[in-house]
């Protein structure tokens, strides 16, 4: 199957001042990430805050441009697309944000921020506009009853509902999901989660997915990317990275999830975070990781595929034995 998306290389930086007689320093968000997706897969993007995953998010859906790399849309050069795409592009990616408090106009209508996307993207009439968003007030498991209420009229999870029908409303092949129930309770959490996977079975949707828990992750996702200080440090099927991680890093993420399994020992040394504005000359875990040689200090592993995924480690085979052992 042709891949949805195919991104290369992705690199972003920001300036950053450090005062009126000093050069800024550049803060590197995101450091070389590249993957695919598929129409009806999820890629669930995991890790700490700071490690550059809705940096790239942003990137994904157009909302920033990358300082480097290159990143394909339904086949077309998103970065650099010709004319006559620009718009079919803004409707093939859509975006659902963390905070469904923040993500909605309080002064307008349910109904009325649905028929938004479709005033401001298509020539439908104004019965057209509303027949939709009705319909799809209902795909999301709402009322359409409830087209007339505030947003201040809905709990959180029906806010979120909400929001995730108007990034339906265009019909889009990707929905890149920001956060989007990290604001909820534990068992709207799940409602949300399953509405989604429905969803996407539904409309054949390919899902980008930023997370910080793993847990969510496993519930939602095919193919899982860890993120460290803006690089991938182990990327590949979510049945390999939850029964055989090899990266220290991801590890210790799975070793902090309640109901894992896993032996409950510090995983991770008491180092603080590198500040992305000075990140480690060698392996970019080293400062943290209890495992560390003189080697990581001095040399970046590279992203090598090993075991059916891609980890950046220089000792993955070793952790591979022992696992299989």
């Amino acid at each position: 199957m042709t891949a949805l998306v195919i991104a290369e290389n992705l690199k972003q930086t920001y300036p950053v001042k450090r005062g009126w007689l000093t050069a800024p320093a550049q803060l590197h968000a995101v450091g070389g990430v590249s993957f695919e997706l598929t129409a009806g897969r999820t890629l669930a993007v995991v890790g700490e805050s700071g490690c550059g995953k809705s940096t790239l998010a942003r990137i994904v859906t157009l909302i920033e441009k990358p300082a480097t790399g290159t990143l394909t849309l339904d086949g077309v050069n998103a970065l650099d697309p010709p004319a006559s795409a620009v718009k079919s592009l803004r409707r093939t990616v859509q975006m659902v944000f963390q905070n469904p408090y923040g993500s909605l106009n309080p002064r307008k209508r349910i109904g009325t921020i649905l028929e938004e996307p479709l005033v401001i993207n298509t020539k439908l009439s104004k019965a057209e506009r509303r027949a939709r968003a009705l319909e799809m007030m209902v795909k999301v498991g709402l009322s359409p009853e409830q087209s007339g209420r505030y947003p201040h009229m809905f709990s959180g999870g029906q806010r979120q509902r909400v929001a995730i029908a108007r990034a339906l409303m265009l019909r889009p092949k990707l929905l890149v999901a920001d956060e989007p129930v990290s604001a909820l309770d534990m068992s709207v959490q799940a409602q949300v989660l399953n509405l989604l996977v429905d969803l996407q079975r539904d409309m054949e949707l390919a899902y980008l997915f930023i997370s910080h828990d793993l847990g969510v992750a496993r519930h939602i996702a095919h193919d899982v990317m860890i993120m460290y200080l803006g690089i991938a440090v182990e990327h590949g099927p979510k049945e390999r990275i939850f029964t055989r991680p090899l990266h220290p890093y991801t590890q210790a993420m799975l070793a902090a999830m309640p109901g894992m399994g896993r032996a409950r020992k510090r995983l991770i040394s008491k180092s603080e975070l590198p500040s992305p504005l000075d990140p480690p000359k060698g392996c970019m875990f080293s400062t943290r990781c209890l495992y560390v040689t003189e080697r990581c200090c001095t040399e970046r592993p590279p992203l090598r595929p090993l075991d059916s995924r891609l980890v950046a480690c220089h000792y993955a085979e070793q952790f591979l034995e022992t696992q299989a052992a």
